[in-house]
């Protein structure tokens, strides 16, 4: 049994909340051929992309960008207009091209995630207090601030539809919350017994949504949850697995996945989309970083053609690498050269090479973007 249904009330109309079981699930998971193959998949796909850093002059560098695709990708997710773009101009204190609500909910993920690996590389497990924190980070600013940031809701509330009973899932009353949370933690940390982490990310993803905790920020948090849970288990170095593309894409099968857990117990079907999710994400990643490594090749061996300033262009290149959009002052901080000679590049690189695009039309504050990168990244956001 996944669990069971208590009866309760939600804005004036009766209601049947569901209150899930405890993992690991009773009857065990049952892990066929099929099931055994396609996880082995997905175990060699996450070692490829942990092996990410011997493709790359700068792992950190990657890691920079790809956080921040992850973090538009699961806020589209929410109804957020965000894009790359817009977060990395609001982060240099820019004017973003949409709501600032939109973008600063996106920037709140970027800090939440980085807490989350902080904190585990501090030795911290996932629990109650963590996840309280990390709620507390992503509803910082946005609208998330009146919604009990760092807080587990104190109502019923329900998923779909105008009312309760209209509603496609109505998740466990606040009174059970505690006692949800408790099992759901000894599971994250392998009591009473140890599962291997990509099924526990898998599972613990579920559980997540289906407790629902909190007033907002649910779905976001719980995508957190699994590049967390794979770092702390050592599959992989730096929180390089990030599956809302997959799911963004897939968003249909992926709301009637989690629904089929708790109405039928069918957690292999979701496993094997979790799986597959996984293998998918971890390859393109690795894609995506070789693409960006031959895009740096590519542009440095043309920095010839601006003569005397190649090797001035060579450093506002790498740090264009670092922070694909910049302004003069970011430039300047990065490769300690004049805002005189930062101009020179620029312009070497917008008018003769094509490398740049400035993004303001300003003649003052202008924001530079290095288009080659920012079209790869940006390729599976819309």
């Amino acid at each position: 049994m996944t669990g069971h249904y208590l009866p309760g009330i939600a804005g004036g109309v009766s209601c049947r909340a569901f209150v899930p079981a405890p993992l690991p699930p009773d009857p065990p998971l049952l892990l066929d051929n099929k099931l055994q193959e396609r996880l082995s998949q997905a175990l060699v796909a996450l070692g490829r992309l942990d092996g990410i850093s011997t493709l790359l002059p700068d792992t950190q560098l990657f890691l920079y960008s790809y956080v921040r695709k992850e973090a538009v990708m699961s806020s589209q997710i929410e109804g957020t207009q965000s894009s790359l773009s817009d977060l990395m101009v609001y982060e240099m204190d820019g004017i973003p091209g949409v709501p600032m609500d939109d973008v600063q909910e996106v920037s709140c993920y970027v800090r939440a995630l980085n807490l989350g690996v902080q904190r585990i590389r501090e030795g911290h497990p996932i629990t109650f207090r963590l996840v309280l924190e990390l709620h507390q980070e992503l509803m910082t600013n946005g609208r998330g601030t009146h919604r009990r940031p760092g807080e587990f809701r104190q109502n019923q509330v329900w998923i779909g539809g105008h009312r309760t009973d209209e509603a496609a899932f109505v998740p466990p009353p606040a009174n059970q919350l505690a006692d949800c949370w408790s099992a759901f933690e000894r599971f994250l940390n392998d009591e009473p017994v140890a599962t291997s982490a990509v099924i526990k990310a898998a599972l613990a993803h579920v559980q997540f949504e289906t407790i629902h905790p909190f007033m907002d920020g649910n779905g976001r948090l719980g995508r957190l949850l699994i590049p967390l849970i794979l770092v702390q288990a050592g599959i992989l170095a730096e929180p390089l697995l990030y599956l809302s593309v997959f799911f963004k894409r897939h968003r249909q099968a992926y709301y009637e996945q989690l629904q089929q857990v708790r109405l039928t117990g069918d957690w292999e079907s979701w496993l094997l989309f979790f799986v597959d999710a996984i293998a998918d994400t971890a390859r393109h990643a690795v894609a995506t970083a070789q693409s960006l490594n031959a895009l740096l090749a590519q542009d440095r061996a043309r920095l010839s053609e601006l003569g005397r300033l190649s090797g001035s262009a060579n450093q506002v290149l790498q740090a264009l690498f670092s922070h694909p959009i910049a302004n003069v002052a970011t430039l300047q901080r990065e490769t300690g050269l004049t805002p005189a000679t930062i101009g020179r590049v620029l312009e070497g690189l917008e008018t003769q090479l094509g490398m740049v695009q400035e993004l303001t039309g300003n003649r003052r504050n202008r924001v530079f973007a290095y288009r080659g990168y920012i079209e790869l990244l940006s390729r599976d956001t819309n």
